[in-house]
């Protein structure tokens, strides 16, 4: 009994955490909007902020399982951390030039594109539900995009697609290199990011202003990833892949309150497409999942 009260307080937390980083994820495009900073800037200090706090991110919690924390990345973390920073470059740019919904939307099709390179790359089964699902996704964004047509949002919606891509190659490559620490690999992406932009832009000419959302946009994407990382280790995959779809809904209505961004209609219209297959995708597996381990339960029993 105590086990099982254990497990559900478990469960319990995990939901809040991914939920939170699912919300706290969605501040990125009213955070990069309100910063009248360059997109190259607000990526530097973005990743400088990033860096520092995932690392102490890092350092801290092999502690709480008594083992020293992994820093070694080899060629593989590398890779990871340079497609990372590349992908992470495509998503700032993209607000700058196309709705926050459409960045957001876009991007909630990441698990369909994953699915559709990772049988291209490395022959891995496309299942019929997620072929459904990414079918309807495509006719949900391409409704979507084809508002932009003609009204200089398409750049930025290619950027936000441009973004997915690499997002999706991150994701498969996280799976191959289970031997990586992913986490470091990323803070590592952070630094490179810093780096780049140092070189490439003038970092220091910022406004006092933007050097406070700067500060709080890297402390979000820093906690929004550490909330994902210890909220999913409690919870199933599907259950988190779910819960993560809340952004969508979030960084529409964030950009509605602070920064009366209104999309076009057919882009709600796409959205709400997109949305729905996002959800109904989310919750056949969460609902497989559930069935399997009733029926593990019920074995065990007997």
């Amino acid at each position: 009994m105590a086990q099982a009260n254990e497990a559900e307080r478990n469960r319990a937390l995990g939901i809040l955490l991914v939920a939170a980083s699912a919300i706290v994820f969605g501040l990125s495009g009213v955070l990069t909007k309100s910063i009248t900073a360059d997109a190259l800037t607000v990526t530097c200090w973005r990743g400088f902020v990033g860096f520092l706090l995932i690392g102490v991110y890092v350092r801290w919690r092999p502690g709480q399982t008594g083992k020293r924390p992994d820093m070694r990345l080899g060629w593989r973390g590398w890779l990871l951390a340079v497609e990372g920073a590349a992908a992470s470059i495509a998503f700032i740019a993209a607000f700058k030039f196309t709705y926050v919904a459409n960045v957001a939307v876009i991007y909630a099709t990441a698990p369909f594109v994953t699915a559709l390179l990772a049988w291209i790359l490395v022959r891995e089964p496309f299942r019929l539900p997620t072929m459904a699902a990414a079918i309807l996704s495509l006719c949900g964004v391409a409704v979507m995009v084809h508002s932009g047509l003609g009204t200089g949002n398409l750049f930025g919606d290619g950027l936000a697609l441009l973004m997915t891509i690499g997002s999706s190659l991150y994701m498969i490559m996280v799976r191959g290199f289970r031997d990586t620490p992913v986490v470091w690999a990323g803070a590592v992406s952070s630094l490179l990011l810093f780096l780049f932009g140092w070189f490439v832009t003038d970092p220091l000419a910022i406004s006092r202003q933007d050097i406070l959302l700067l500060a709080v946009f890297g402390t979000s994407f820093a906690v929004a990833s550490v909330l994902w990382t210890e909220g999913s280790r409690l919870i199933p995959a599907p259950e988190a892949a779910l819960l993560g779809a809340a952004e969508i809904p979030a960084a529409a209505l964030f950009a509605w309150l602070f920064l009366s961004e209104f999309p076009p209609y057919a882009s709600l219209a796409g959205g709400a497409v997109v949305l729905c297959a996002v959800l109904a995708h989310g919750w056949h597996d969460w609902s497989s999942a559930q069935r399997l381990m009733q029926l593990s339960t019920g074995k065990a029993v007997k």
